[in-house]
């Protein structure tokens, strides 16, 4: 039996609260992603916590959009996001928004300004920041920050009726300008933005400030464990202040470590630059991190799963290297995916002894890691086939197991070849490889008795079908892109996508799944793309067989 593994830390503080009775023995988490973007691996991480959580002690997960921000959220990332998170197999309790709670978060900051703990404040965000000091030096209160209350609610109702422009007032919380903690400085509680709002469209013209709509959703959907990712530590105070003096439900906040992959990015506002750039093509480009790139490219849900488990949960931060994640996948194709034969830079092969015209049907199981191979499928062969260019070397080294003149090696499902001659262009490049075969070596029924160590793969050239192949690889050509001197796109890797127009594929590739994973023999991990058609199949490569990049290093 495995050993189960130990508890994260914050499942400790939910079985200790639990043990306790405390929020009446419930646990209800939460995800609540801003609608800006496209999810990337590092929110996996976040919802794999989130709804594992709520899944092993019988609770819940709210998925709650952060859309305090009408300027930068879309409908499409909306759509996006709640796809992306019932691919990787959850479901959420409620589908909530902050929007939902604009009413009621208006209302709280008036109980503030009621109480002489927010004010609006005239000041450019200029002077703003300069007014808020510097981590040696305490903030300097502005002549806005003594207006009566009276006043205030004026202003702030004077606000949200449209009265004022963009950048002409904010309300600001008043705490303390000289705390350590410069978000305890007067933060900003509520901006001015004409702006059309995908969901509430004109109703408002003041929107939240995140720091203030957080805590307080939190709050009114009674979440048990707010989890966050660690530069979230120092906003915990704020939070838990709004929460007292408004005298809401104290949902507790905890932090964890959030993810860092090597060889690629997690902000995104750097994701955003690679896509309205052009150095990918979307944000489900299959070299991006998002979630829908990752998917494309032929990333399994359970495979992502298994990687989020692996890095465990964290108080620190650190970074993962991209290679678990290929372990990952390759790990779960290698029990799943149909095994095929394409050939991807191909030299033709003749048997010179096989008969003129003939067709044989061969038959190849699906996944040999399956017991009973998980079925098959009939393969056809016939004189002419299509081979791998580098299985052929004219002046082969010694334990070369493929195929030189006279080399011996065996076709996949098929028989064992001698090669005897060769053939080159006027430019010195061989073109054809003439061989024999061995009738008595069929695959599954061979009485030759010869023995040989190499085998290769191969594609009849009357049966072949031809297919684009993209040959994905890590977008950037260092480990830590953000860490490097200058620009991050300067560290992009060139060699991060080779396109193959005319590879050739057996025939019951044409049927290829749509999501589903096929193993080309001795060349990686595919999936087709969602952009191939009948006319023109289109496959990415999602890994390769092995990690040839520990090698390279």
């Amino acid at each position: 039996m495995s050993e189960e593994r130990s508890l994260n830390f914050i499942e400790e503080i939910v079985e200790e609260d639990l043990a306790k009775g405390t929020n009446g023995g419930r646990v209800l988490t939460r995800f609540p992603p801003e609608p800006n973007g496209h999810l990337h691996i590092g929110h996996a991480k976040s919802i794999c916590l989130n709804f594992g959580l709520a899944k092993k002690y019988n609770g819940q997960t709210n998925l709650r959009f952060d859309d305090t921000n009408p300027t930068k959220e879309e409908t499409e990332y909306v759509d996006s996001i709640k796809e992306d998170v019932k691919w990787l197999g959850f479901d959420w309790a409620a589908e909530l928004y902050a929007s939902d709670y604009f009413e009621q978060l208006y209302d709280f900051a008036v109980q503030l300004i009621k109480k002489g703990l927010a004010y609006v404040d005239d000041s450019t965000a200029e002077e703003i920041a300069v007014q808020k000091g510097t981590p040696t030096e305490p903030g300097i209160p502005n002549q806005y920050r003594s207006r009566s209350v009276e006043e205030n609610l004026q202003l702030f109702a004077e606000m949200k009726a449209g009265k004022y422009q963009d950048g002409e007032k904010v309300l600001r919380a008043k705490i303390d300008l000289a705390s350590p903690n410069m978000l305890l400085r007067d933060p900003l509680m509520y901006r001015i933005k004409h702006a059309h709002h995908h969901r509430t469209g004109d109703a408002w013209c003041i929107y939240p400030m995140y720091d203030f709509a957080h805590g307080q959703s939190d709050a009114i959907e009674h979440i048990t464990h707010s989890i966050c990712t660690l530069e979230f530590v120092p906003h915990r105070p704020l939070y838990d202040l709004f929460i007292k003096e408004l005298n809401i439900f104290p949902s507790k906040q905890y932090e964890f470590a959030r993810l860092n992959m090597t060889y690629t990015v997690m902000s995104k506002r750097k994701l955003m630059q690679l896509v309205t750039d052009g150095h990918v093509e979307s944000w489900d480009d299959p070299r991006m991190p998002t979630i829908s790139g990752l998917r494309r490219r032929g990333y399994t849900a359970a495979s992502i799963r298994e990687f989020c488990e692996r890095i465990g949960v964290a108080k620190r931060d650190n970074m993962i290297d991209v290679s678990l994640l290929e372990f990952c996948i390759r790990e779960d194709l290698n029990k799943t995916a149909w095994r095929r034969m394409a050939v991807l830079d191909p030299i033709k092969l003749i048997i010179t002894n096989y008969p003129e015209g003939q067709t044989e049907t061969l038959h190849g199981e699906n996944n040999p890691e399956v017991e009973g191979g998980d079925g098959g499928r009939n393969i056809p062969f016939s004189k002419e086939l299509w081979i791998e260019r580098e299985d052929f070397m004219e002046e082969p080294p010694k334990k070369f197991f493929r195929l030189g003149v006279g080399l011996m090696a065996r076709l996949k499902n098929a028989y064992i070849v001698k090669c005897e001659d060769f053939k080159k262009d006027a430019d010195g490049k061989v073109t054809e490889i003439y061989c024999t075969y061995i009738p008595e070596s069929k695959s599954g029924s061979d009485t030759s008795g010869i023995n040989v160590k190499g085998t290769i793969h191969w594609v009849s050239v009357s049966h072949a079908k031809t297919a684009e192949v993209r040959l994905y690889d890590r977008l950037f050509r260092v480990e830590d892109p953000s860490n490097e001197d200058g620009d991050f796109k300067e560290y992009l890797n060139p060699e991060s996508l080779h396109i193959l127009p005319n590879a050739y594929i057996e025939p019951d590739l044409a049927t290829a799944v749509s999501g589903k994973g096929y193993q080309f023999i001795r060349k990686g991990y595919f999936t087709l793309d969602k952009h191939s058609t009948t006319d023109k199949l289109v496959f990415n490569r999602t890994v390769t067989l092995k990690d040839g990049w520990t090698v390279k290093k």
